[in-house]
């Protein structure tokens, strides 16, 4: 989430982890709720997971969202997210994850139209702890077999984002002893994004993070850090992502 502290202002975000059978699947719930006298835009620079979302006037899953993700907040209102685990949407969807991306579909396409009544439940609650319970329990009861698979998948891709060194997708293929081709076919299969992309956003959100901090940056040693050829391959990248330089968005957070 981009702008957090000028966020706090408009909207409260809670978090609260599954139940330990549904763990290989969703990463954890996520509560937002906002209060705004004036239309505001959330800004989320997306991580290579697949989201179902109770809201107004139905529930949604959103594919990765491969760009900048945008949502104009107004007046109150809540919603209750579900964020997968990378790879582990393959279960619950009728084809590849990479058919979802960029998009958001009705829920009521991959889960059947009683996910409608779940949704009208879910948020007629107030609090997260509440909210999660009917949703839980929906996933509960349509809980698919673990796919080995997806466990594969769901490593591969914590080892190449956790890796600072890892800068190219042929890296992470002969980290992960498997093919450029054999990669590619499995993220566009259970992710819903490239190993290029991915390996891109994670250096973004590290860049991201650290124009958080509020302390001194040193752009070209950082850009040397992520694996970029220089300091304004980063800027270019940062740039057309979040739409400012790092440099800027820094200041701003200053």
């Amino acid at each position: 989430m981009l702008y957090p502290r000028e966020q706090e202002a408009v909207a409260a975000v809670e978090r609260k982890a599954p139940a330990p059978e549904l763990a290989p699947f969703v990463e954890f719930y996520w509560h937002v709720r906002w209060d705004t006298g004036e239309p505001y835009e959330t800004k989320v620079l997306s991580h290579p997971n697949v989201h179902l979302v109770f809201e107004e006037p139905v529930p949604l899953v959103y594919g990765v969202d491969r760009t900048l993700f945008v949502r104009r907040l107004e007046g109150r209102g809540q919603v209750l997210g579900v964020k997968f685990r990378p790879g582990a949407f393959r279960a619950f969807a009728a084809g590849p994850v990479v058919d979802l991306a960029d998009r958001s579909v009705p829920a009521s396409d991959v889960f059947g139209p009683a996910i409608a009544d779940v949704g009208r439940t879910v948020l007629r609650c107030t609090d997260t702890a509440a909210m999660t319970r009917p949703a839980e329990e929906f996933l509960l009861d349509g809980l698919p077999a673990p796919d080995p698979v997806a466990a594969e998948v769901a490593a591969m891709v914590d080892a190449i984002t956790a890796d600072p060194a890892m800068f190219r997708v042929d890296q992470a293929a002969a980290a992960l002893h498997v093919s450029v081709r054999t990669l590619q076919r499995l993220f566009a299969e259970y992710v819903g994004a490239s190993p290029k992309w991915v390996l891109r956003r994670a250096r973004l959100h590290e860049a991201a993070t650290r124009a958080e901090e509020g302390v001194r940056i040193d752009w070209a040693a950082l850009a040397d850090d992520l694996g970029y050829f220089d300091q304004s391959h980063l800027t270019r990248d940062f740039t057309g992502a979040v739409g400012i330089s790092p440099a800027r968005y820094a200041g701003l957070r200053a």
